[in-house]
């Protein structure tokens, strides 16, 4: 038994400093908690630090922490060897490096990440005999805290399990007199709700005593009405009030932060190019950028790179944005032709890719990979930003920094489509940006609604229901 002085102790998965290097100093917590690091956390870092993707940065940016470290002592017990270093700065921190020769439960057949997992979980095991206080095993990993769980090992999240989960009220509803219909634009959202929080962008007013709604936004705490028939005026209209709040704040010069949360199905993606569409024909931005964070290449280690134009990457890693521009050409077709017969409505494969090829170069259709943003500034452009509950805080970070004053950006994400292993529905960026909209920023004007109705389809509405109960 090793005694000590430190309020907790953290043995870390390797998630847990990919996701960002910089968890280590706020686990730390100026030295009152020990950080534990098996040798395979460092094994596994250490194969993450080539490539471009924001896994490869972190990976980086923890050996460039490690670098400061001073070995304090080394020690042996039983089969494990211990190594504590010492980093000091302005943020000290105390870390035990624990390997081991042989693991009891690898074998040659174990499958690699299994392995690992067993590799670090032995070392987690070890930790709650060797120091006098349990230990705690960290990792974004369920599989792996479900492992260490039936090993007797105390597993968290990064984030506790008690931790309150903002609730987004975007779009209230209230009621109000006839007499303040004819007073209600520009007026103060305050004396009409007592209540109104920053977070309130947009309101259903009710008229008391009738069926009449209206609907507005709140710029600067003043009551905007939406004018629907100049919203519903682009190749794409909106179908719903939810619908109509996102197109209206695209439009609104106001508001340039824009942040989403959606269903899948709901027409985020489509309501966003519909309406950077139709801003770049008026000439208010130059270009569409389109940024999705690749997943493909933080499964398989791929290099997507910078794709702009009418690439066949393009369109294999941007499927998102691919069928919204084909949705909008087909829509535009048919509307031309709305006179014709139902056969003569329908376009053929050939004009389709050319009118696809066609509006993307009209409209200066790019799209981008976060790999490739370090050191580029973004302006005059409408900005799309998808997937963001796949973005890390540090990658979304880096994006928005690319991005100048002359730009408008919409984030658009789903915490129930979370496929980054790094991340989960607590740490990712789409979170983060969420809970921002409880204070408000003298630097921009935020705009944030969550878009509940599914519109695909049928199908989509019925998985939506039966399998998003949970979302671990």
């Amino acid at each position: 038994m090793h005694n000590d002085n430190f309020d907790k102790y953290y043995v870390l998965d390797t998630n847990i400093l990919l996701e960002d290097a910089n968890n280590i100093f706020k686990l730390s917590d100026d030295n009152k908690n020990l950080i534990i690091l098996p040798e395979t956390v460092l094994d596994e870092i250490d194969a993450k630090k080539s490539g471009f993707e924001e896994i490869n940065f972190q990976a980086r940016e923890f050996a460039r922490i490690l670098e400061n470290s001073t070995i304090l002592f080394t020690k042996s017990e039983d089969d494990f060897k211990i190594v504590r270093l010492r980093i000091d700065n302005d943020c000290p921190i105390s870390i035990d490096v624990i390997s081991k020769l042989e693991y009891q439960f690898v074998t040659k057949t174990t499958a690699p990440n299994i392995a690992n997992d067993r590799r670090i979980l032995e070392i987690a095991k070890f930790t709650t005999k060797f120091y006098n206080k349990n230990s705690t095993f960290l990792s974004m990993d369920i599989m792996a805290r479900t492992r260490a769980i039936s090993l007797d090992i105390k597993a968290e999240s990064l984030i506790g399990s008690n931790k309150d989960e903002f609730i987004h009220e975007f779009i209230k509803t209230i009621q109000i007199k006839f007499e303040d219909l004819e007073s209600i634009e520009n007026r103060d959202i305050k004396e009409l709700d007592s209540e109104y929080k920053v977070s309130n962008f947009s309101y259903c007013f009710k008229v008391k005593g009738s069926d009449q709604v209206v609907l507005a936004s709140i710029q600067n705490e003043k009551i905007r009405v939406l004018n629907e028939d100049e919203v519903r005026n682009q190749i794409i209209a909106p179908l719903n009030k939810e619908q109509l709040f996102f197109s209206n704040a695209i439009i609104q010069h106001y508001f340039n932060v824009l942040i989403i949360e959606a269903k899948a199905g709901s027409g985020k993606t489509l309501l966003a190019l519909s309406g950077a569409l139709k801003l770049v024909k008026n000439k208010e931005y130059q270009r569409i950028i389109y940024i999705r964070n690749s997943i493909e290449s933080l499964d398989k280690g791929e290099d997507v790179g910078y794709l702009p134009g009418l690439e066949e990457k393009f369109k294999i890693y941007n499927h998102p944005l691919m069928d919204s521009i084909d949705h909008i050409v087909r829509s535009e077709y048919k509307k031309r032709r709305a006179t014709k017969s139902k056969e003569e409505q329908e376009i053929d494969e050939q004009e389709l890719k050319t009118r696809v090829d066609q509006m993307i170069q009209n409209y200066f259709i790019e799209t981008m990979w976060v790999g490739e943003m370090r050191g580029r500034t973004l302006s005059n452009a409408f900005v799309i930003i998808d997937e963001a509950q796949n973005m890390s805080n540090k990658t979304m970070q880096m994006v928005l920094s690319r991005i100048d004053n002359t730009c408008k950006v919409v984030i658009l994400g789903s915490n129930k489509q979370i496929d980054n292993f790094y991340v989960n529905k607590y740490t990712n960026s789409l979170t983060t940006l969420l809970k921002s909209t409880k204070t408000e920023s003298s630097l921009v004007n935020i705009f944030a609604i969550e878009l509940q109705k599914v519109l695909r389809g049928p199908i989509t509405e019925w998985a939506e229901n039966i399998f998003s109960t949970k979302n671990k």
